[in-house]
């Protein structure tokens, strides 16, 4: 049912948007071969009319196939029932990571996120990762202009530290955080969620199921493919994996106790660390 998800204010710039998000990055990249684009579309709806506005995606994500992934799903009224975020940051030149903050990349990469998500206005644009070689000043006085172009709406920041974070929003208002915060991920908690407080920036927390982890347990591992680019995470080789499904065994335990599944017991944590935040 539409409306279902309740709406809150992210950041103090006047973005509203559902309590819940959806992220959009393992349908096409990173868990795996992409899946087959009408079933992501018709999840994609399903989560509109379920009342989830805020669709998380990237450039990097593919590369470039999410962005037009969203961009099919949104079409026949769906883009103005959402708020779209994506990212720039990150780019693969001859096969090479690198990370980028520079001006010219950073509005060639808007320009690009435009027409791949064929629109004409990005709700939320997040720097994914921070360039050091580049002072963050330098990098969020070209999103500002974009702002002020009219090509994007509010500015957001990605695995950024505390002091980056207060740099940028010295330039601009920074709207959003993006961190990973989950019952596995919690060294957020010490100095940059308090500094989004502080400043009344929004956060976003991805991987709020410890990258499928809360829904499957240690079996999520079984069912990595060659693509899958968690089977090198720490958190996923043996030697951890056993200490890890003891801490799965007890928040299976106390998700029992409650009536709900142990996906829907991370869910609620995260949902439960404040109102600033999804």
């Amino acid at each position: 049912m539409a409306g279902a998800v309740k709406r809150i204010k992210l950041g103090s710039q006047g973005l509203e948007v559902s309590a819940q998000g959806l992220g959009c990055m393992g349908m096409s990249a990173f868990y795996g071969p992409p899946k087959p684009e009408s079933d992501m579309i018709a999840l994609i709806h399903h989560a509109i009319n379920s009342g989830i506005t805020l669709l998380d995606t990237s450039d990097i994500y593919g590369p470039h196939t999410n962005e037009i992934l969203l961009g099919k799903a949104l079409k026949g009224g769906m883009r103005e029932r959402v708020e779209l975020a994506t990212k720039f940051g990150i780019s693969y030149a001859d096969g090479k990571r690198e990370i980028r903050g520079d001006p010219a990349y950073a509005r060639a990469a808007c320009e690009a996120s435009l027409k791949r998500l064929d629109i004409d206005c990005i709700d939320l644009y997040y720097q994914h990762r921070i360039d050091t070689r580049v002072p963050i000043e330098v990098t969020i006085g070209e999103l500002k202009k974009l702002v002020e172009e009219g090509k994007i709406k509010y500015i957001g920041l990605s695995e950024a530290s505390a002091s980056t974070i207060r740099r940028a929003h010295a330039v601009h208002p920074i709207t959003a955080v993006q961190l990973e915060w989950s019952l596995w991920s919690r060294d957020v908690e010490a100095e940059i969620v308090p500094t989004c407080r502080e400043l009344g920036i929004g956060i976003v927390a991805y991987s709020p199921l410890g990258r499928g982890f809360f829904s499957s347990g240690p079996k999520l591992v079984e069912s990595f493919s060659k693509e899958d680019f968690r089977q090198y995470l720490p958190r996923f080789q043996a030697e951890n994996l056993e200490h890890n499904k003891k801490l799965f065994e007890r928040v299976n335990e106390i998700a029992t106790r409650k009536g709900c599944t142990p996906s829907q017991l991370a869910l609620a944590w995260v949902h439960h660390q404040g109102d600033d935040m999804l």
